[in-house]
């Protein structure tokens, strides 16, 4: 069984209930997650060995977060259990036309504050195929980002495949430097690159032509030249995937995604999302299936599918994981998209 290991932070996600505003709420849901960690959920949920490396405090909320992602089958032996604080994030959920809004309590968590040297890579890494991390983790601190570059020489020099999502998150890049002079030393050691339509553009200012994001109009057309310039400045990577996502409003979006290898676009079927439940995750889910689907050995036009209807079937689920199995994935790969009641 093929082993991945992810490294990020995961965090405590309280959300008012439905589609509450902060205002209104008088009581908040619980639940965990965080890029790496729901990737990690993803993939055990699709039957491989997944692994998730972090900090977490030694404390109750430490423990019910690798409680979290170790119920869903995910291997947490290698968290290193230091700091004084779990990373916090509050959700309210939009609807319609009201975008939804989130508010992050993460500073001096255990990740921001972890160290190189703080994490055995070597034994993280025993047994592994492939290391994934996003552009989260170099976002919460230099000392994140120095880590997180530490992870990403120990993966190579161990043979693993490298995959990053670069995730641009403009709240979190705070500590002084711009996601543009951290991330290309580190997407150095990256063989599989995967974006949103935006992230290229936000950090390294590789803009698309005649794309409206916000008014729902992304072709995968218009990302050859984003594929030709990322292949230009980093010509280790072997794979780039980009999802394509028109954004209506905060309930109704259409979903794709496209997957250059190099030399040819493969491009996903479209999903008209009429009704999403929870959109959070949704790229996280996309990479999980990317990756599932290449470690199984489909074709390009079948792992980009296998993705896309992966990450399509997530905005349907509440919380940060995609729960869905293999199946259910192939099943809407396959055409089988009504929502009709199974018996």
């Amino acid at each position: 069984m093929s082993k991945v290991v992810t490294f990020g932070e995961i965090m405590l996600r309280l959300s008012p209930p439905g589609f509450q505003r902060f205002v209104q709420a008088q009581s908040f849901d619980v639940t965990y997650g965080g890029g790496e960690a729901n990737v990690a959920v993803s993939l055990a949920g699709f039957g491989l060995n997944a692994s998730f490396v972090t900090c977490l405090p030694d404390n109750d909320l430490g423990q019910c977060a690798a409680n979290s992602v170790r119920a869903a089958g995910v291997e947490v032996s290698q968290v290193v259990w230091q700091g004084d604080r779990l990373g916090i994030y509050f959700l309210e959920n939009g609807a319609s036309q009201r975008p939804s809004k989130v508010i992050y309590d993460r500073a001096e968590s255990s990740v921001s504050q972890v160290q190189p040297g703080d994490i055995d890579w070597v034994e993280a890494f025993k047994g592994a195929d492939w290391f994934h991390w996003t552009g989260i983790t170099p976002a919460i601190s230099q000392s994140a980002a120095d880590t997180c570059l530490e992870a990403c020489k120990a993966a190579k020099h161990a043979g693993l495949t490298v995959s990053a999502d670069l995730n641009f998150r403009k709240k979190l890049w705070n500590y002084g430097k711009p996601a543009s002079q951290v991330m290309p030393e580190l997407l150095q050691y990256v063989d599989i690159a995967i974006g949103n339509e935006e992230d290229a553009e936000k950090v390294f200012g590789i803009k698309p032509p005649e794309v409206d994001v916000e008014g729902g109009k992304v072709t995968a057309a218009a990302y050859q030249h984003v594929c030709d310039e990322m292949t230009s400045r980093f010509p280790n990577l072997s794979k780039i995937a980009i999802t394509l996502r028109g954004s209506i409003n905060a309930s109704h979006n259409t979903w794709s995604g496209l997957l250059y290898d190099g030399k040819e676009m493969h491009i996903a079927r479209e999903y008209d999302i009429t009704h999403i439940v929870d959109r959070v995750g949704g790229g996280d889910s996309f990479a999980a299936g990317l990756i599932y689907a290449l470690i199984s050995g489909k074709s390009a036009d079948d792992a980009i599918n296998f993705a896309v209807a992966a990450s399509c079937l997530k905005h349907t689920i509440p919380g940060d994981c995609n729960l869905v199995s293999v199946d259910e994935v192939k099943a809407l790969a396959g055409g089988a998209g009504s929502g009709r009641v199974q018996r």
